[in-house]
Parts: structure tokens; C-alpha cells; sequence
């Protein structure tokens, strides 16, 4: 197993990406029809994860849609696991961020563009409005405020490859941004996803466009299609591993009822392409 897994412990979400590749419609239609663990058997879950695993991140869906995230969060740290959220930053309120402190090592924004139209247009938006960026900019500072270290995550698509998010990425001082060109996945974004598709080369360009935002401290973290294949530790929302090497999810049995060995080996991993994409970092404290 790698050092790290993401949980993505909540199917529901307030955005509609077009590019979403973690839906979980097919869960939430066969196997879970409410899209999360009761609290008690994600809190068991969490709990073996935090004894094989170094890294535990929360992911949805959108986690913070989950009540109890904070307490789930809670045990892995107790645990001794660093702990980060993946969100969408709409509902990171103080409230929220003064629960996570002490016990949320980092907080992954996803932003995929600088401007409001465009992320409406991406499905990146509550109830048909996006966030502006006023809202990103100040939510960082409360994330660095609260103790808590910075990522952004952004999918590239032909909407926002060709822009030039420089200005914005300097003032947000993220310390890693994922760039990740957008991905097909069988079952959960076709439909959507293909007029969004965006080519090698303009994924390459929009990278190349950024690199000079290492020279600010900020660490670029490009992966292409191929390099985000079978390289997660992915759990679904009803607690099963997952891989993503073929065209949709296949996914193992349910952790809790087989055990963490015998669900693992049911799924497909690449410890080479997991090294590629630079897994490794963000243990203990360092980055």
C-alpha cells in the first residue's frame, strides 16, 4: 500500500461540475442510497485507515457537507495521520475552521479559474452562482491563520487552458497547485465531460504558462491523464477501495466486512506512476 489514501466519504454535493470523475451516482443508485457511511462506521473506517495509512485526505463529493467531518478528522489525527480536506471552499466558514484547528494539517481549494463565468460555465457553482475570487483570496489567509498549510487543485479543460492565472496564484500563495488535465471516467462524467475535453498540448502549454510561479516558493504538480490512473489509494463513499485504470470505478469489497489486505488486493495500484506524481510529500511536517 502507498503511505497515503483519499477518502472520498460523501457522495452529495452543492456544485455540478462537468468534469467531475468522483459522482458516485452508481453507488448512490446500487449501494448506498444515501451516499455516505452511517457516522460510526466511517468513524471504524477511519480508524484503520489512520493504522496503515500516514496520510488520510477528505474528499466528496463535498466533505464539508458532512456534519461530522470534524470528528472523523479528529480520529485520524489521533491517530497520528496527517490530515487534509479536499473542498470546494463554500461552506469553510469560521465556525468550520475553528472546529479543524489542531487537527487539519492541510486544506486543498479546488479553483479551476479566475473568472466567475467560467467556473459557472464548468458546473463550479451553488445554485448556478461561482464564488468570487475575493471569496478564494480571503479564505486562504484564514486556512494559513488557523495553522493550516495551502493546495489548490485545478482541472484544466478547454474553457480555462487558455487563461494566465499568475496575478491570481501569487496573491493566493498556495504552497502546491495540481494541475490536472481533464479526465474521462465511464459512469461518472461521460455526458458532460467530452465538449470540455482539452489537448495534450494545450495542457502543456498552460503548465508552461505557470512555471514561472516556482520562482515565488509555489511547487507545480501537472498530471496528465495517464499519470492519474492507478496511482490513488481511493475509498468510495460506501467504504470500498477503488481504482480508476480502466474506462469507470472498479471497486473492491467493502472494507469493514473483508479487511483492509483482502479489499486492497482486489484493486489495481502503480507504486512507479503513485512516485511520478510526487505522492510522497506532506508527511509529518514536512512538504
Amino acid at each position: 500500500m502507498p503511505p497515503s489514501v483519499n477518502f472520498h466519504l460523501w457522495e452529495p454535493c452543492n456544485m455540478r461540475c462537468r468534469f467531475c470523475f468522483a459522482t458516485f451516482q452508481d453507488v448512490r443508485k446500487d449501494v448506498l442510497p444515501k451516499g455516505h457511511l452511517p457516522k460510526q462506521e466511517a468513524l471504524r473506517l477511519v480508524e484503520l485507515l489512520a493504522l496503515r495509512f500516514q496520510k488520510i485526505t477528505f474528499a466528496g463529493g463535498e466533505p464539508l457537507l458532512c456534519s461530522w467531518l470534524p470528528d472523523l478528522v479528529a480520529a485520524a489525527k489521533a491517530k497520528g495521520a496527517t490530515t487534509m480536506l479536499v473542498t470546494n471552499g463554500s461552506r469553510l466558514d469560521a465556525d468550520t475552521l475553528a472546529r479543524l484547528r489542531g487537527v487539519m494539517d492541510w486544506v486543498t481549494l479546488s479553483i479551476d479559474s479566475v473568472s466567475p463565468q467560467t467556473h459557472a460555465a464548468l458546473g463550479r457553482a451553488v445554485q448556478g452562482k461561482a464564488l468570487p475570487v475575493e471569496h478564494y483570496l480571503s479564505l486562504a489567509e484564514r486556512i494559513r491563520a488557523a495553522g493550516m498549510r495551502l493546495k489548490v487543485n485545478t482541472v484544466v479543460t478547454n474553457l480555462n487552458a487558455g487563461e494566465d492565472q499568475t496575478a491570481f496564484l501569487q496573491e493566493l500563495r498556495p504552497e502546491r497547485w495540481k494541475l490536472l488535465r481533464v479526465l474521462s471516467v465511464e459512469g461518472q462524467n461521460t455526458g458532460k465531460v467530452e465538449a470540455l475535453h482539452c489537448s495534450r498540448e494545450d495542457f502543456e502549454a498552460f503548465v508552461d504558462r505557470h512555471r514561472c510561479l516556482e520562482r515565488d516558493g509555489i511547487i507545480l504538480v501537472p498530471e496528465d491523464n495517464e499519470d492519474m490512473r492507478g496511482s490513488y489509494a481511493m475509498i468510495d463513499p460506501a467504504g470500498r477501495f477503488f481504482d480508476n485504470v480502466q474506462e469507470g470505478h472498479r471497486y473492491s469489497a467493502p472494507i469493514l466486512q473483508c479487511g483492509l489486505d483482502a479489499a486492497w488486493s482486489q484493486v489495481q495500484f502503480s507504486m512507479e506512476r503513485f512516485i511520478g506524481r510526487d505522492g510522497h510529500y506532506a508527511f509529518g511536517g514536512e512538504s
